[in-house]
């Protein structure tokens, strides 16, 4: 591949990292004397919204995609929903799964893996795909009107095998063999019933979704998500996370509370973005490479200045620059909460290249906001030369399972009659 190089436009700065020392008082010390509670490591299951959507990004992430056996009925679905509902809350409350475990004739209840490790604030989400709404369960009246499959989307070589669902499911967790216990779990219990049609595991969150927590570095080595909607911006999350009732009247209201669930995974070609000048990444991104800083000036969260000029007359954030085409105030508004993680597979066996780069998650209140923003990134992002799309899929995310209703369960308003 051709390396992209720019014309410096004589963009002059200094980059610097700032350090910082950091004291540790007695106060500091009394909280981690062995009297002290420890820091919760649950989330809890039950919700008016599922947890693990506005829940701060875990570090660790096991993702999976089932498709419906053959021959499945409704009551087949209304039974795994129902199994899947009450092994998932046991796991994040650091239970096992339920059943017996002590029968020495017969397999244990819970494969055993997570046993004796924390939680570490486990949450599983569960989504419906666009296929479960076929003529199989009778469910495609029920299928809200915004519910569309994706569009094809500008620089994807989508590979079908890992895209797509008719249910997915995100496990995320601060311990990785946590996160993969939930899917193997859900995975056994569905046996007979679904059948695993991809999985995606991450390391390392990519985005920040609230506010305590400082902005993670891609694979690239830029901070992603700087602008990310924060999960304590109420009016933010109503505006673009949350299905309002309005937006689903009729069969469709059981999504009311709901959010939309986009998955990509972005190859990144990391072999011709390392041998790129440090000028032209950051050109590529429009922000700084070691302390996120917009090319306008100002620090991480400055607002970008897409109006500000160089000497030169060149726009000081380039107008292919990545944070300028993604931008919500280009895109009349539309924004996303992005939960994404990086992710490592091997290598390409044709190129001996890293297959490496973004599993990108973000929800939404409708997909068109995700259709919106990346057929604006569309053909003319400069970060289009080093990544690829590989697989997507979309999934609706029912509300959370009521609280004080032990009979309530995963998508219970949609599936049952």
């Amino acid at each position: 591949m051709t390396l992209n190089r720019r014309a410096l436009l004589g963009r002059a700065g200094l980059l610097a990292g700032a350090g910082a020392a950091v004291a540790v008082s007695g106060g500091a010390l009394a909280a981690c004397a062995p009297d002290a509670p420890p820091p919760p490591a649950t989330v809890p299951f039950r919700g008016r919204y599922q947890a693990g959507i506005e829940t701060p990004s875990q570090d660790r992430l096991a993702f999976a995609a089932f498709d419906l056996e053959p021959g499945m009925t409704r009551a087949d679905l209304v039974a795994l929903l129902t199994t899947w509902s009450a092994a998932a809350e046991a796991m994040t409350r650091g239970q096992p799964v339920p059943g017996r475990s002590d029968d020495q004739n017969s397999p244990p209840a819970d494969t055993g893996e997570a046993m004796d490790l924390a939680p570490g604030n486990l949450t599983v989400t569960l989504g419906f795909g666009p296929s479960l709404f076929d003529a199989r369960f009778g469910l495609a009246d029920r299928r809200p009107a915004a519910f569309t499959t994706l569009p094809a989307l500008p620089n994807e070589i989508l590979d079908p095998a890992r895209s797509g669902g008719d249910i997915g499911v995100q496990a995320c967790s601060e311990d990785p063999q946590v996160a993969f216990h939930v899917i193997r779990n859900l995975a056994r219990l569905g046996r007979g019933t679904v059948v695993t049609r991809w999985t995606q595991l991450g390391f390392g969150r990519t985005s920040s979704t609230s506010t305590s927590q400082v902005t993670a570095r891609n694979l690239m080595g830029f901070k992603d998500g700087t602008r990310n909607i924060k999960v304590e911006d109420a009016a933010a999350m109503g505006r673009s996370v949350w299905v309002d009732p309005a937006d689903v009247p009729g069969p469709a209201s059981w999504m009311a509370g709901g959010s939309y669930l986009v998955t990509r995974r972005i190859r990144m070609i990391l072999e011709t973005w390392d041998r790129d000048p440090l000028f032209d990444q950051e050109d590529v991104f429009g922000r700084s490479k070691v302390d996120g800083a917009p090319l306008s000036g100002g620090t991480e969260f400055t607002p970008p200045d897409f109006a500000k000029t160089l000497a030169s007359g060149q726009p000081a954030i380039p107008l292919d620059a990545h944070i300028r085409l993604a931008a919500p105030e280009n895109n009349g508004g539309a924004g996303l909460l992005r939960r994404g993680y990086n992710y490592t597979d091997n290598v390409d066996p044709a190129t001996g290249l890293l297959d490496a780069g973004l599993f990108f998650i973000a929800y939404m209140r409708a997909p068109e906001q995700f259709v919106r923003i990346q057929s604006s990134l569309g053909n003319r992002d400069a970060l289009n030369e080093y990544i690829r799309h590989t697989s997507s899929a979309l999934f609706a995310c029912p509300p959370g399972v009521a609280e004080g209703d032990p009979a309530d369960y995963w998508g219970r308003r949609l599936v049952e009659a």
